[in-house]
C-alpha cells in the first residue's frame, strides 16, 4: 500500500508544474492507496483556498469549499482510494513522530501535526508515504 499525503493530493489537483510526473508515478505504482480523513480535510481546505486567490478573494467561500470538496472526491474516487481511519494507535504513533520528527523538537523534517498523521498512518498500515516537498525526506518512510 501507499499512503498518499495531502502535498499530492493537491499538487495534482491544483495542476502543479509536477502534477503530470506525480499522477504518472501514481499510476506506476498501481495500488492499493490510502489516505486518511485528516489528508481530505488538508487537501480540501488547500485546494479551496488556491480557488479562492485565483478570483482575488483573501477568504474562501463556502461554494469554494464544496467545489473543492467535489475535486477531492473525485480524485479519492478514481485512484479507489481507501480512507484510513484514525484511530487511538495512530494518534500515539502521530505523536512518537512528532517527537521524532517535528517542528517542536527542531528535527530537520519539521513534520506539523497533519505530517505526523500521515507518517502514523503509513507506519500504522506497513505503507510507503507519497509525498512531495522536502519534510518527508528526511524520514525513514519516504517514497
Amino acid at each position: 500500500m501507499l499512503f498518499i499525503d495531502a502535498s499530492v493530493v493537491v499538487a495534482i489537483l491544483a495542476g502543479e508544474d509536477d502534477a503530470e510526473a506525480l499522477m504518472a508515478r501514481l499510476e506506476r505504482e498501481e495500488g492499493p492507496f490510502g489516505i486518511s480523513p485528516i489528508v481530505r480535510m488538508e487537501a480540501t481546505l488547500s485546494l479551496a483556498r488556491r480557488i479562492a486567490t485565483a478570483r482575488k478573494r483573501v477568504t474562501a467561500t463556502p461554494e469554494d469549499i464544496e467545489t473543492a470538496t467535489t475535486l477531492v472526491d473525485q480524485f479519492t474516487t478514481d485512484l479507489e482510494l481507501t480512507e484510513i481511519a484514525i484511530t487511538a494507535e495512530i494518534g500515539r504513533k502521530a505523536l512518537a513522530a512528532a517527537g521524532r520528527y517535528g517542528k517542536l523538537v527542531n528535527h530537520p523534517a519539521k513534520l506539523n501535526l497533519g505530517d505526523c498523521l500521515a507518517y502514523a498512518c503509513a507506519q500504522e498500515l506497513g505503507a510507503r508515504l507519497a509525498f512531495k516537498g522536502n519534510d518527508f525526506v528526511e524520514t525513514d518512510l519516504g517514497w
